[in-house]
Formats: C-alpha cells, structure tokens, sequence
C-alpha cells in the first residue's frame, strides 16, 4: 500500500470544530518561515495536493511528511476559495513580520504629527492587502477597492490626529500613547466592510455540509465580516495596550535614558513580534474560518435570500448552511 493511502489525508489534522484544534492549525500555517518558500516550489507543492486529492494515494517516494509540508505550504499560500497564488505581504504567515514592525513603530512614533500621518498610512495600505487578499473570493474592482483604502486610510488619521489634539493639554502622557490603538480600531471598523462591500451588497456563497452550493446570503456576509473584525482587532489589542506602560516603565532607568534614542524603535518592534507570534494564530482561531448559519435564521432575517436557495430532491434545505468568512 502507498505510504499515506490508508488514511485520508485530505482530512484536517486536527479538529477545526474546537478551539484547540484550529489554534495548532492556524499556528501551522501562519508560520513566518512559510513566506520564504519559492514561488515554483509552491505550485510543485500544490501539485502534489492536487494530485493526492484526485487520486487518494501519493506519488512513488513521497513520504506522508512530504506531504503535510506541501499541504502546509499550499493551505498557506494559495487561496481557499479560487485557488489562486496570493501575494506574500498579504498571506496570513507575513502577518507576523509586518504586523510586528508597524505596531512597534505606530506605538513608538505617536508624538509628531507627521509621524502618525505616515504610519498610519503605511498601516492602512497594509491592511488594504491583507484584507482584499484573504476576502472569500476577493473582488476586482478598483474604484471599489480604492475607495475603501482611501475610506479606512483617512478615517484612521482623522481619529489619530483628532485624538492627539484633544489629549495633548489635559490627558496623561500614558493615555496619550494608546491614540495609535484608537486609531487603529476605527479604520478596521471602516476597512475591513468597505474592502468586502461586493459581499454585503450582493451576498457571499453558502455550502451544504457536503460542499454543494445552495445559494448567496447577506446576513452570513455581515456575520463573516463582523468576525473578522474582532478577530484582527484581538491581534493587535495586546501589542498597542500592552507595550505602552512597559515602555514608561522602561524610560525611568537610567540606561534607557542614555540609550533610549537608539533602542526605542527597535526594543518596541521587538516587543511586538513577541505579541504577534502568540496573537496571530489565537485571533484566526477565535472562530471558525468554516463559519455556518441555520437556515431558520436566514429565513427569519433574509427571506428573499431562503426562497431562492437550491433545494435538494425531496425539496429540502439543509438546517445549516456554510461559507468561508475570510481571514
């Protein structure tokens, strides 16, 4: 028997219906080391998965560890929706690399004005990638895709900039350096629905357990979307919340005094990809990337959306129904 053919291997290795499970799994694939991958090493790895999944045995040589690498990789890299080569700086395993320099950079450079106008820029522009990359079945409409760039992009300045000015005279220097984090939670709120708006407007699609499609629905659109917000809002909470009175802490030695200049920035990047390595896998496996709704509930809130469902033979709707949120 060919090595791995006595087990499904298209099968998750660990149980994505608990919490548990889908932290090993997100901490699996979220692997920082996984964005070094070559490009054709990466179409060679989903090859072979393509391959194990036509044919339920693997090639002559190739070891079940071979495998659950290219799985690794391709489950990583391509899309899960349309399959398609996403771009590194948008893949959820860079997210530790970015995110890292640009939390510790918004934390540390929040006092001048041009400051936080270009790291709040270049944090947006970040996010437009993330965001637009991991959206089930990502849109391709520029004027759309631009507009919720520019949307998030000002609405993040607006509130940096606004905060600072209100805070300045009268709030504590601490309450001052949690303006970034204000900041931050405002433009998601506004980028993350803005980048996906094809989905709210025309509904994203839904899946019986077996994977056949049934239908679009609006309703799971906003349910995947306002997940997705909490989940990224929980990567960077610790990072922006944490750090800032660590750092006041810190000033008040003396050799922080004397080096403080040069070991600022990077003792507080440093700080944050501490917090990323944790917080990235905790906040994709919050929920399910598989995420479900009853069809009781689409009939009581979308019932335009229930009627038009494809029934099976005997006429019936699944009880749930399924869909990608994203990530």
């Amino acid at each position: 028997m060919t090595p791995g053919s006595e087990v499904n291997l298209n099968e998750p290795i660990w149980d994505l219906s608990k919490f548990q499970g889908r932290l090993r799994y997100y901490a699996w694939i979220t692997d920082t080391r996984l964005t070094l991958i070559p490009t054709k090493t990466l179409y060679q790895y989903k090859d072979l998965v393509e391959y194990y999944s036509k044919n339920q045995n693997l090639p002559t040589g190739v070891t079940v560890a071979d495998y659950r690498r290219a799985q690794q990789a391709t489950l990583s890299a391509f899309h899960p929706d349309t399959g398609v080569l996403q771009n590194v700086i948008g893949r959820m395993s860079f997210q530790v690399p970015g995110g890292m320099v640009l939390c510790g950079c918004m934390v540390t450079f929040y006092r001048s004005p041009a400051a936080v106008v270009f790291w709040q820029w270049t944090n947006q522009s970040f996010n437009a990638i993330v965001n637009y990359t991991n959206a089930p079945g990502s849109s391709s409409d520029t004027k759309k895709i631009m507009f919720a760039y520019v949307t998030a992009t000002t609405s993040a300045l607006v509130t940096a900039l606004g905060l600072k000015a209100f805070l300045a005279k009268s709030a504590s220097a601490l309450l001052q350096r949690f303006v970034p984090f204000a900041a931050v939670a405002a433009a998601n709120a506004v980028n993350i629905p803005l980048m996906r708006q094809n989905e709210i407007m025309d509904g994203v699609t839904v899946y019986d357990e077996s994977n056949k499609e049934v239908g679009k629905s609006k309703y799971a659109a906003v349910k995947g979307i306002l997940q997705v917000f909490i989940s990224r809002l929980l990567i960077v909470t610790p990072c922006m919340t944490l750090i800032p009175p660590v750092m006041m802490r810190l000033e008040k030695y003396s050799w922080m005094k004397k080096y403080g200049r040069f070991v600022n920035a990077p003792l507080q990047v440093f700080f944050s990809g501490i917090f990323f390595v944790g917080c990235v896998p905790v906040g994709c496996s919050l929920f399910n990337q598989r995420c479900s709704v009853t069809t009781e509930r689409l009939k009581s809130f979308e019932p335009s959306a229930y009627e038009k469902m494809r029934r099976d033979q005997n006429g019936e709707l699944p009880q749930r129904v399924f869909f990608n949120k994203g990530l």
